[in-house]
């Protein structure tokens, strides 16, 4: 298995998702938290995209993520504005910490990266376990409308020093009755027309049906599981296009 959000790709992702832009996310995110008096944790927090905002807006908040590459990235962003949250490299499925958290929020369904099923379950335990009572779960999934294989998609972007990024991404796998699919990504640094350095990345992303991941929640011991349509509180989705956000109360 190749990794994924290396250095050149934790680049492209700050280039491509800059701080403070939004999907309607960051807009809804900071109405559902505003009644939120104590800390709140942000797994994979990646580049700060979410993160800046939330410090921003006064919120106390914590993040963490698996890849070092993305984390150096985001303590440049904070650093940058001003701001020094608690930063730390850990896994979803793993983390162990000595706090408690009144809200822990993972945006735009980067949960679904933990594509084994087990290790999903782990991490939802693991956040529940680090809750305080009446704490809040706030989590975005997707399921995948329809997934084409091999079809290959180029994007370009240009770096702040002018050379020229570009990523070649396609979805190589899936896997129906373990439900999840595989992408790979291949991404390149062009200098003065040279081709100067390039990164291969292949990361699997689980989907949940709706009413399945409604009954993980509540098995782990959540209660009052809210089911959200493309940020619109309380819609229940009616299609596979949309992003759906699960809230739920420790």
């Amino acid at each position: 298995m190749l990794g994924y959000y290396s250095s050149l790709s934790a680049e492209v992702y700050d280039l491509d998702k800059p701080i403070g832009s939004s999907f309607g996310d960051i807009e809804y995110y900071l109405e559902r938290l505003a009644s939120c008096k104590g800390r709140i944790l942000e797994p994979a927090v990646g580049t700060g995209r979410m993160l800046v905002p939330l410090l921003e807006n006064g919120f106390q908040v914590d993040g963490f993520d698996v890849s070092e590459e993305m984390l150096q990235v985001c303590r440049a962003n904070c650093k940058e504005r001003g701001l020094s949250p608690e930063l730390f490299n850990a896994k979803m499925e793993s983390f162990s910490i000595d706090a408690k958290y009144a809200a822990i929020v993972i945006p735009t369904g980067t949960f679904l990266l933990l594509y084994e099923r087990e290790k999903s379950l782990q991490a939802l335990q693991n956040f529940y376990s680090h809750l305080e009572t009446r704490g809040r779960l706030i989590v975005d999934l997707h399921v995948p409308s329809g997934i084409e294989l091999e079809k290959t998609s180029t994007r370009t972007w240009q770096a702040t020093n002018g050379d020229t990024l570009t990523v070649e991404s396609k979805k190589v796998e899936v896997d129906w009755i373990q439900q999840h699919f595989v992408s790979q990504g291949r991404y390149e640094r062009w200098h003065e027309g040279r081709l100067v350095e390039t990164e291969l990345e292949r990361y699997p992303m689980r989907w949940y049906g709706v009413e399945e991941f409604t009954a993980i929640l509540e098995a782990i011991g959540f209660t009052d599981v809210t089911i959200t349509t493309d940020y619109q509180f309380g819609n229940y989705p009616k299609n596979a296009d949309a992003i759906i956000t699960f809230e739920a109360i420790k």
